[in-house]
């Protein structure tokens, strides 16, 4: 008689987390899965269920896909959360992006009941989630990463560990509010370009083999230029919410912050402007508003978005 392995659970299976679970039931995995919106359970292909805690009491592996650590911490510490189903040899995998110091404090409570938490912050985006090749930034037991390494290589293509717990958040607000800078500089760039009569994909050509290249100019702004956003990914208020941990991380390690003002006023201006829950590249248009009503993209230059 075979004896069928534990699913592997996961809880938030929104934008990423669907995503990633999704490559996990393509893999052959069994994907228990649970959202506040159970359609998100079947659209990915994981078994529903009916409540956190079921998704604890069965698998031995707990995958987390959350949007910020007030969200983690209620759905590990609330009623009948993972915490109080959580038991020895257990393993919890936190993909979202958490302010370290409330992982350390999750990590010591999940502790005391022989659970261990690792975190692992994830880069690369919905394109990267849905081709399997993410970046892991992981913080934690190695031991414990070991035993999950064969879950997380099936929507991962680089996986760093960083140290003890927390290291892996600490590593993912660096690397957000460096993509911050970028996006939103080179937003500001775009927009100028357009209204100074530049050929848009020239000067994209030319940052692109200068010292101006970056993320955005390689990845982003080929598409946006061309009417195609991206949509899938992280929203304004989300990068909003990231460039903020980034900013009390650093204060609460006595490290100046100087360059955080700039994306803080620019994604502070999309959402001001409506443009919250909309993908971040459309920080160009927040920008474009206040700068003539201009669009980037052919077809669409002084044609801002009526708010």
């Amino acid at each position: 008689m075979t004896i069928m392995p534990p699913p592997v659970g996961f809880i938030g299976l929104g934008n990423m987390g669907g995503r990633m679970a999704r490559r996990l039931v393509d893999a052959g995995h069994d994907v228990l899965g649970y959202d506040t919106r159970p359609e998100n359970v079947t659209a990915c292909g994981a078994r529903p269920a009916a409540s956190i805690a079921e998704v604890t009491r069965a698998c031995e592996v707990v995958l987390l896909s959350l949007p910020e650590s007030k969200v983690v911490e209620a759905v590990v510490l609330g009623e009948d959360g993972v915490l109080a189903q959580a038991r020895e040899g257990q393993v919890v995998v936190d993909l979202s992006t958490s302010a370290p110091a409330s992982t350390l404090r999750l990590h010591e409570q999940l502790a005391e009941r022989g659970t261990v938490l690792i975190d692992a912050g994830i880069s690369g985006g919905a394109a990267a989630a849905e081709k399997g090749v993410l970046t892991l930034m992981v913080g934690g037991d190695t031991a414990a990463l070991d035993r999950v390494r064969p879950l997380l290589a099936a929507f991962s293509a680089h996986v760093f560990p960083c140290g003890p717990v927390g290291a892996g958040h600490t590593a993912k607000l660096l690397n957000n509010f460096l993509n911050a800078v970028a996006l939103s500089a080179t937003a500001e760039v775009m927009i100028a370009g357009r209204k100074a009569g530049l050929d848009l994909q020239v000067l994209l050509d030319v940052l692109n083999t200068s010292s101006g290249v970056n993320f955005a100019t390689q990845n982003r702004f080929p598409k946006i230029i061309h009417g195609d956003y991206l949509k899938g990914g992280l929203t304004n208020a989300l990068m909003m919410k990231d460039v903020l941990a980034y900013v009390d991380l650093l204060t609460g390690l006595g490290v100046a912050s100087p360059n955080s003002s700039a994306p803080l006023a620019s994604f502070g201006l999309a959402l001001q402007l409506g443009y919250a829950d909309d993908i971040s590249n459309t920080v160009v248009d927040a920008i474009g508003d206040v700068s003539g009503r201009v669009r980037i993209h052919d077809g669409a230059c002084d044609a801002g978005k009526n708010r």
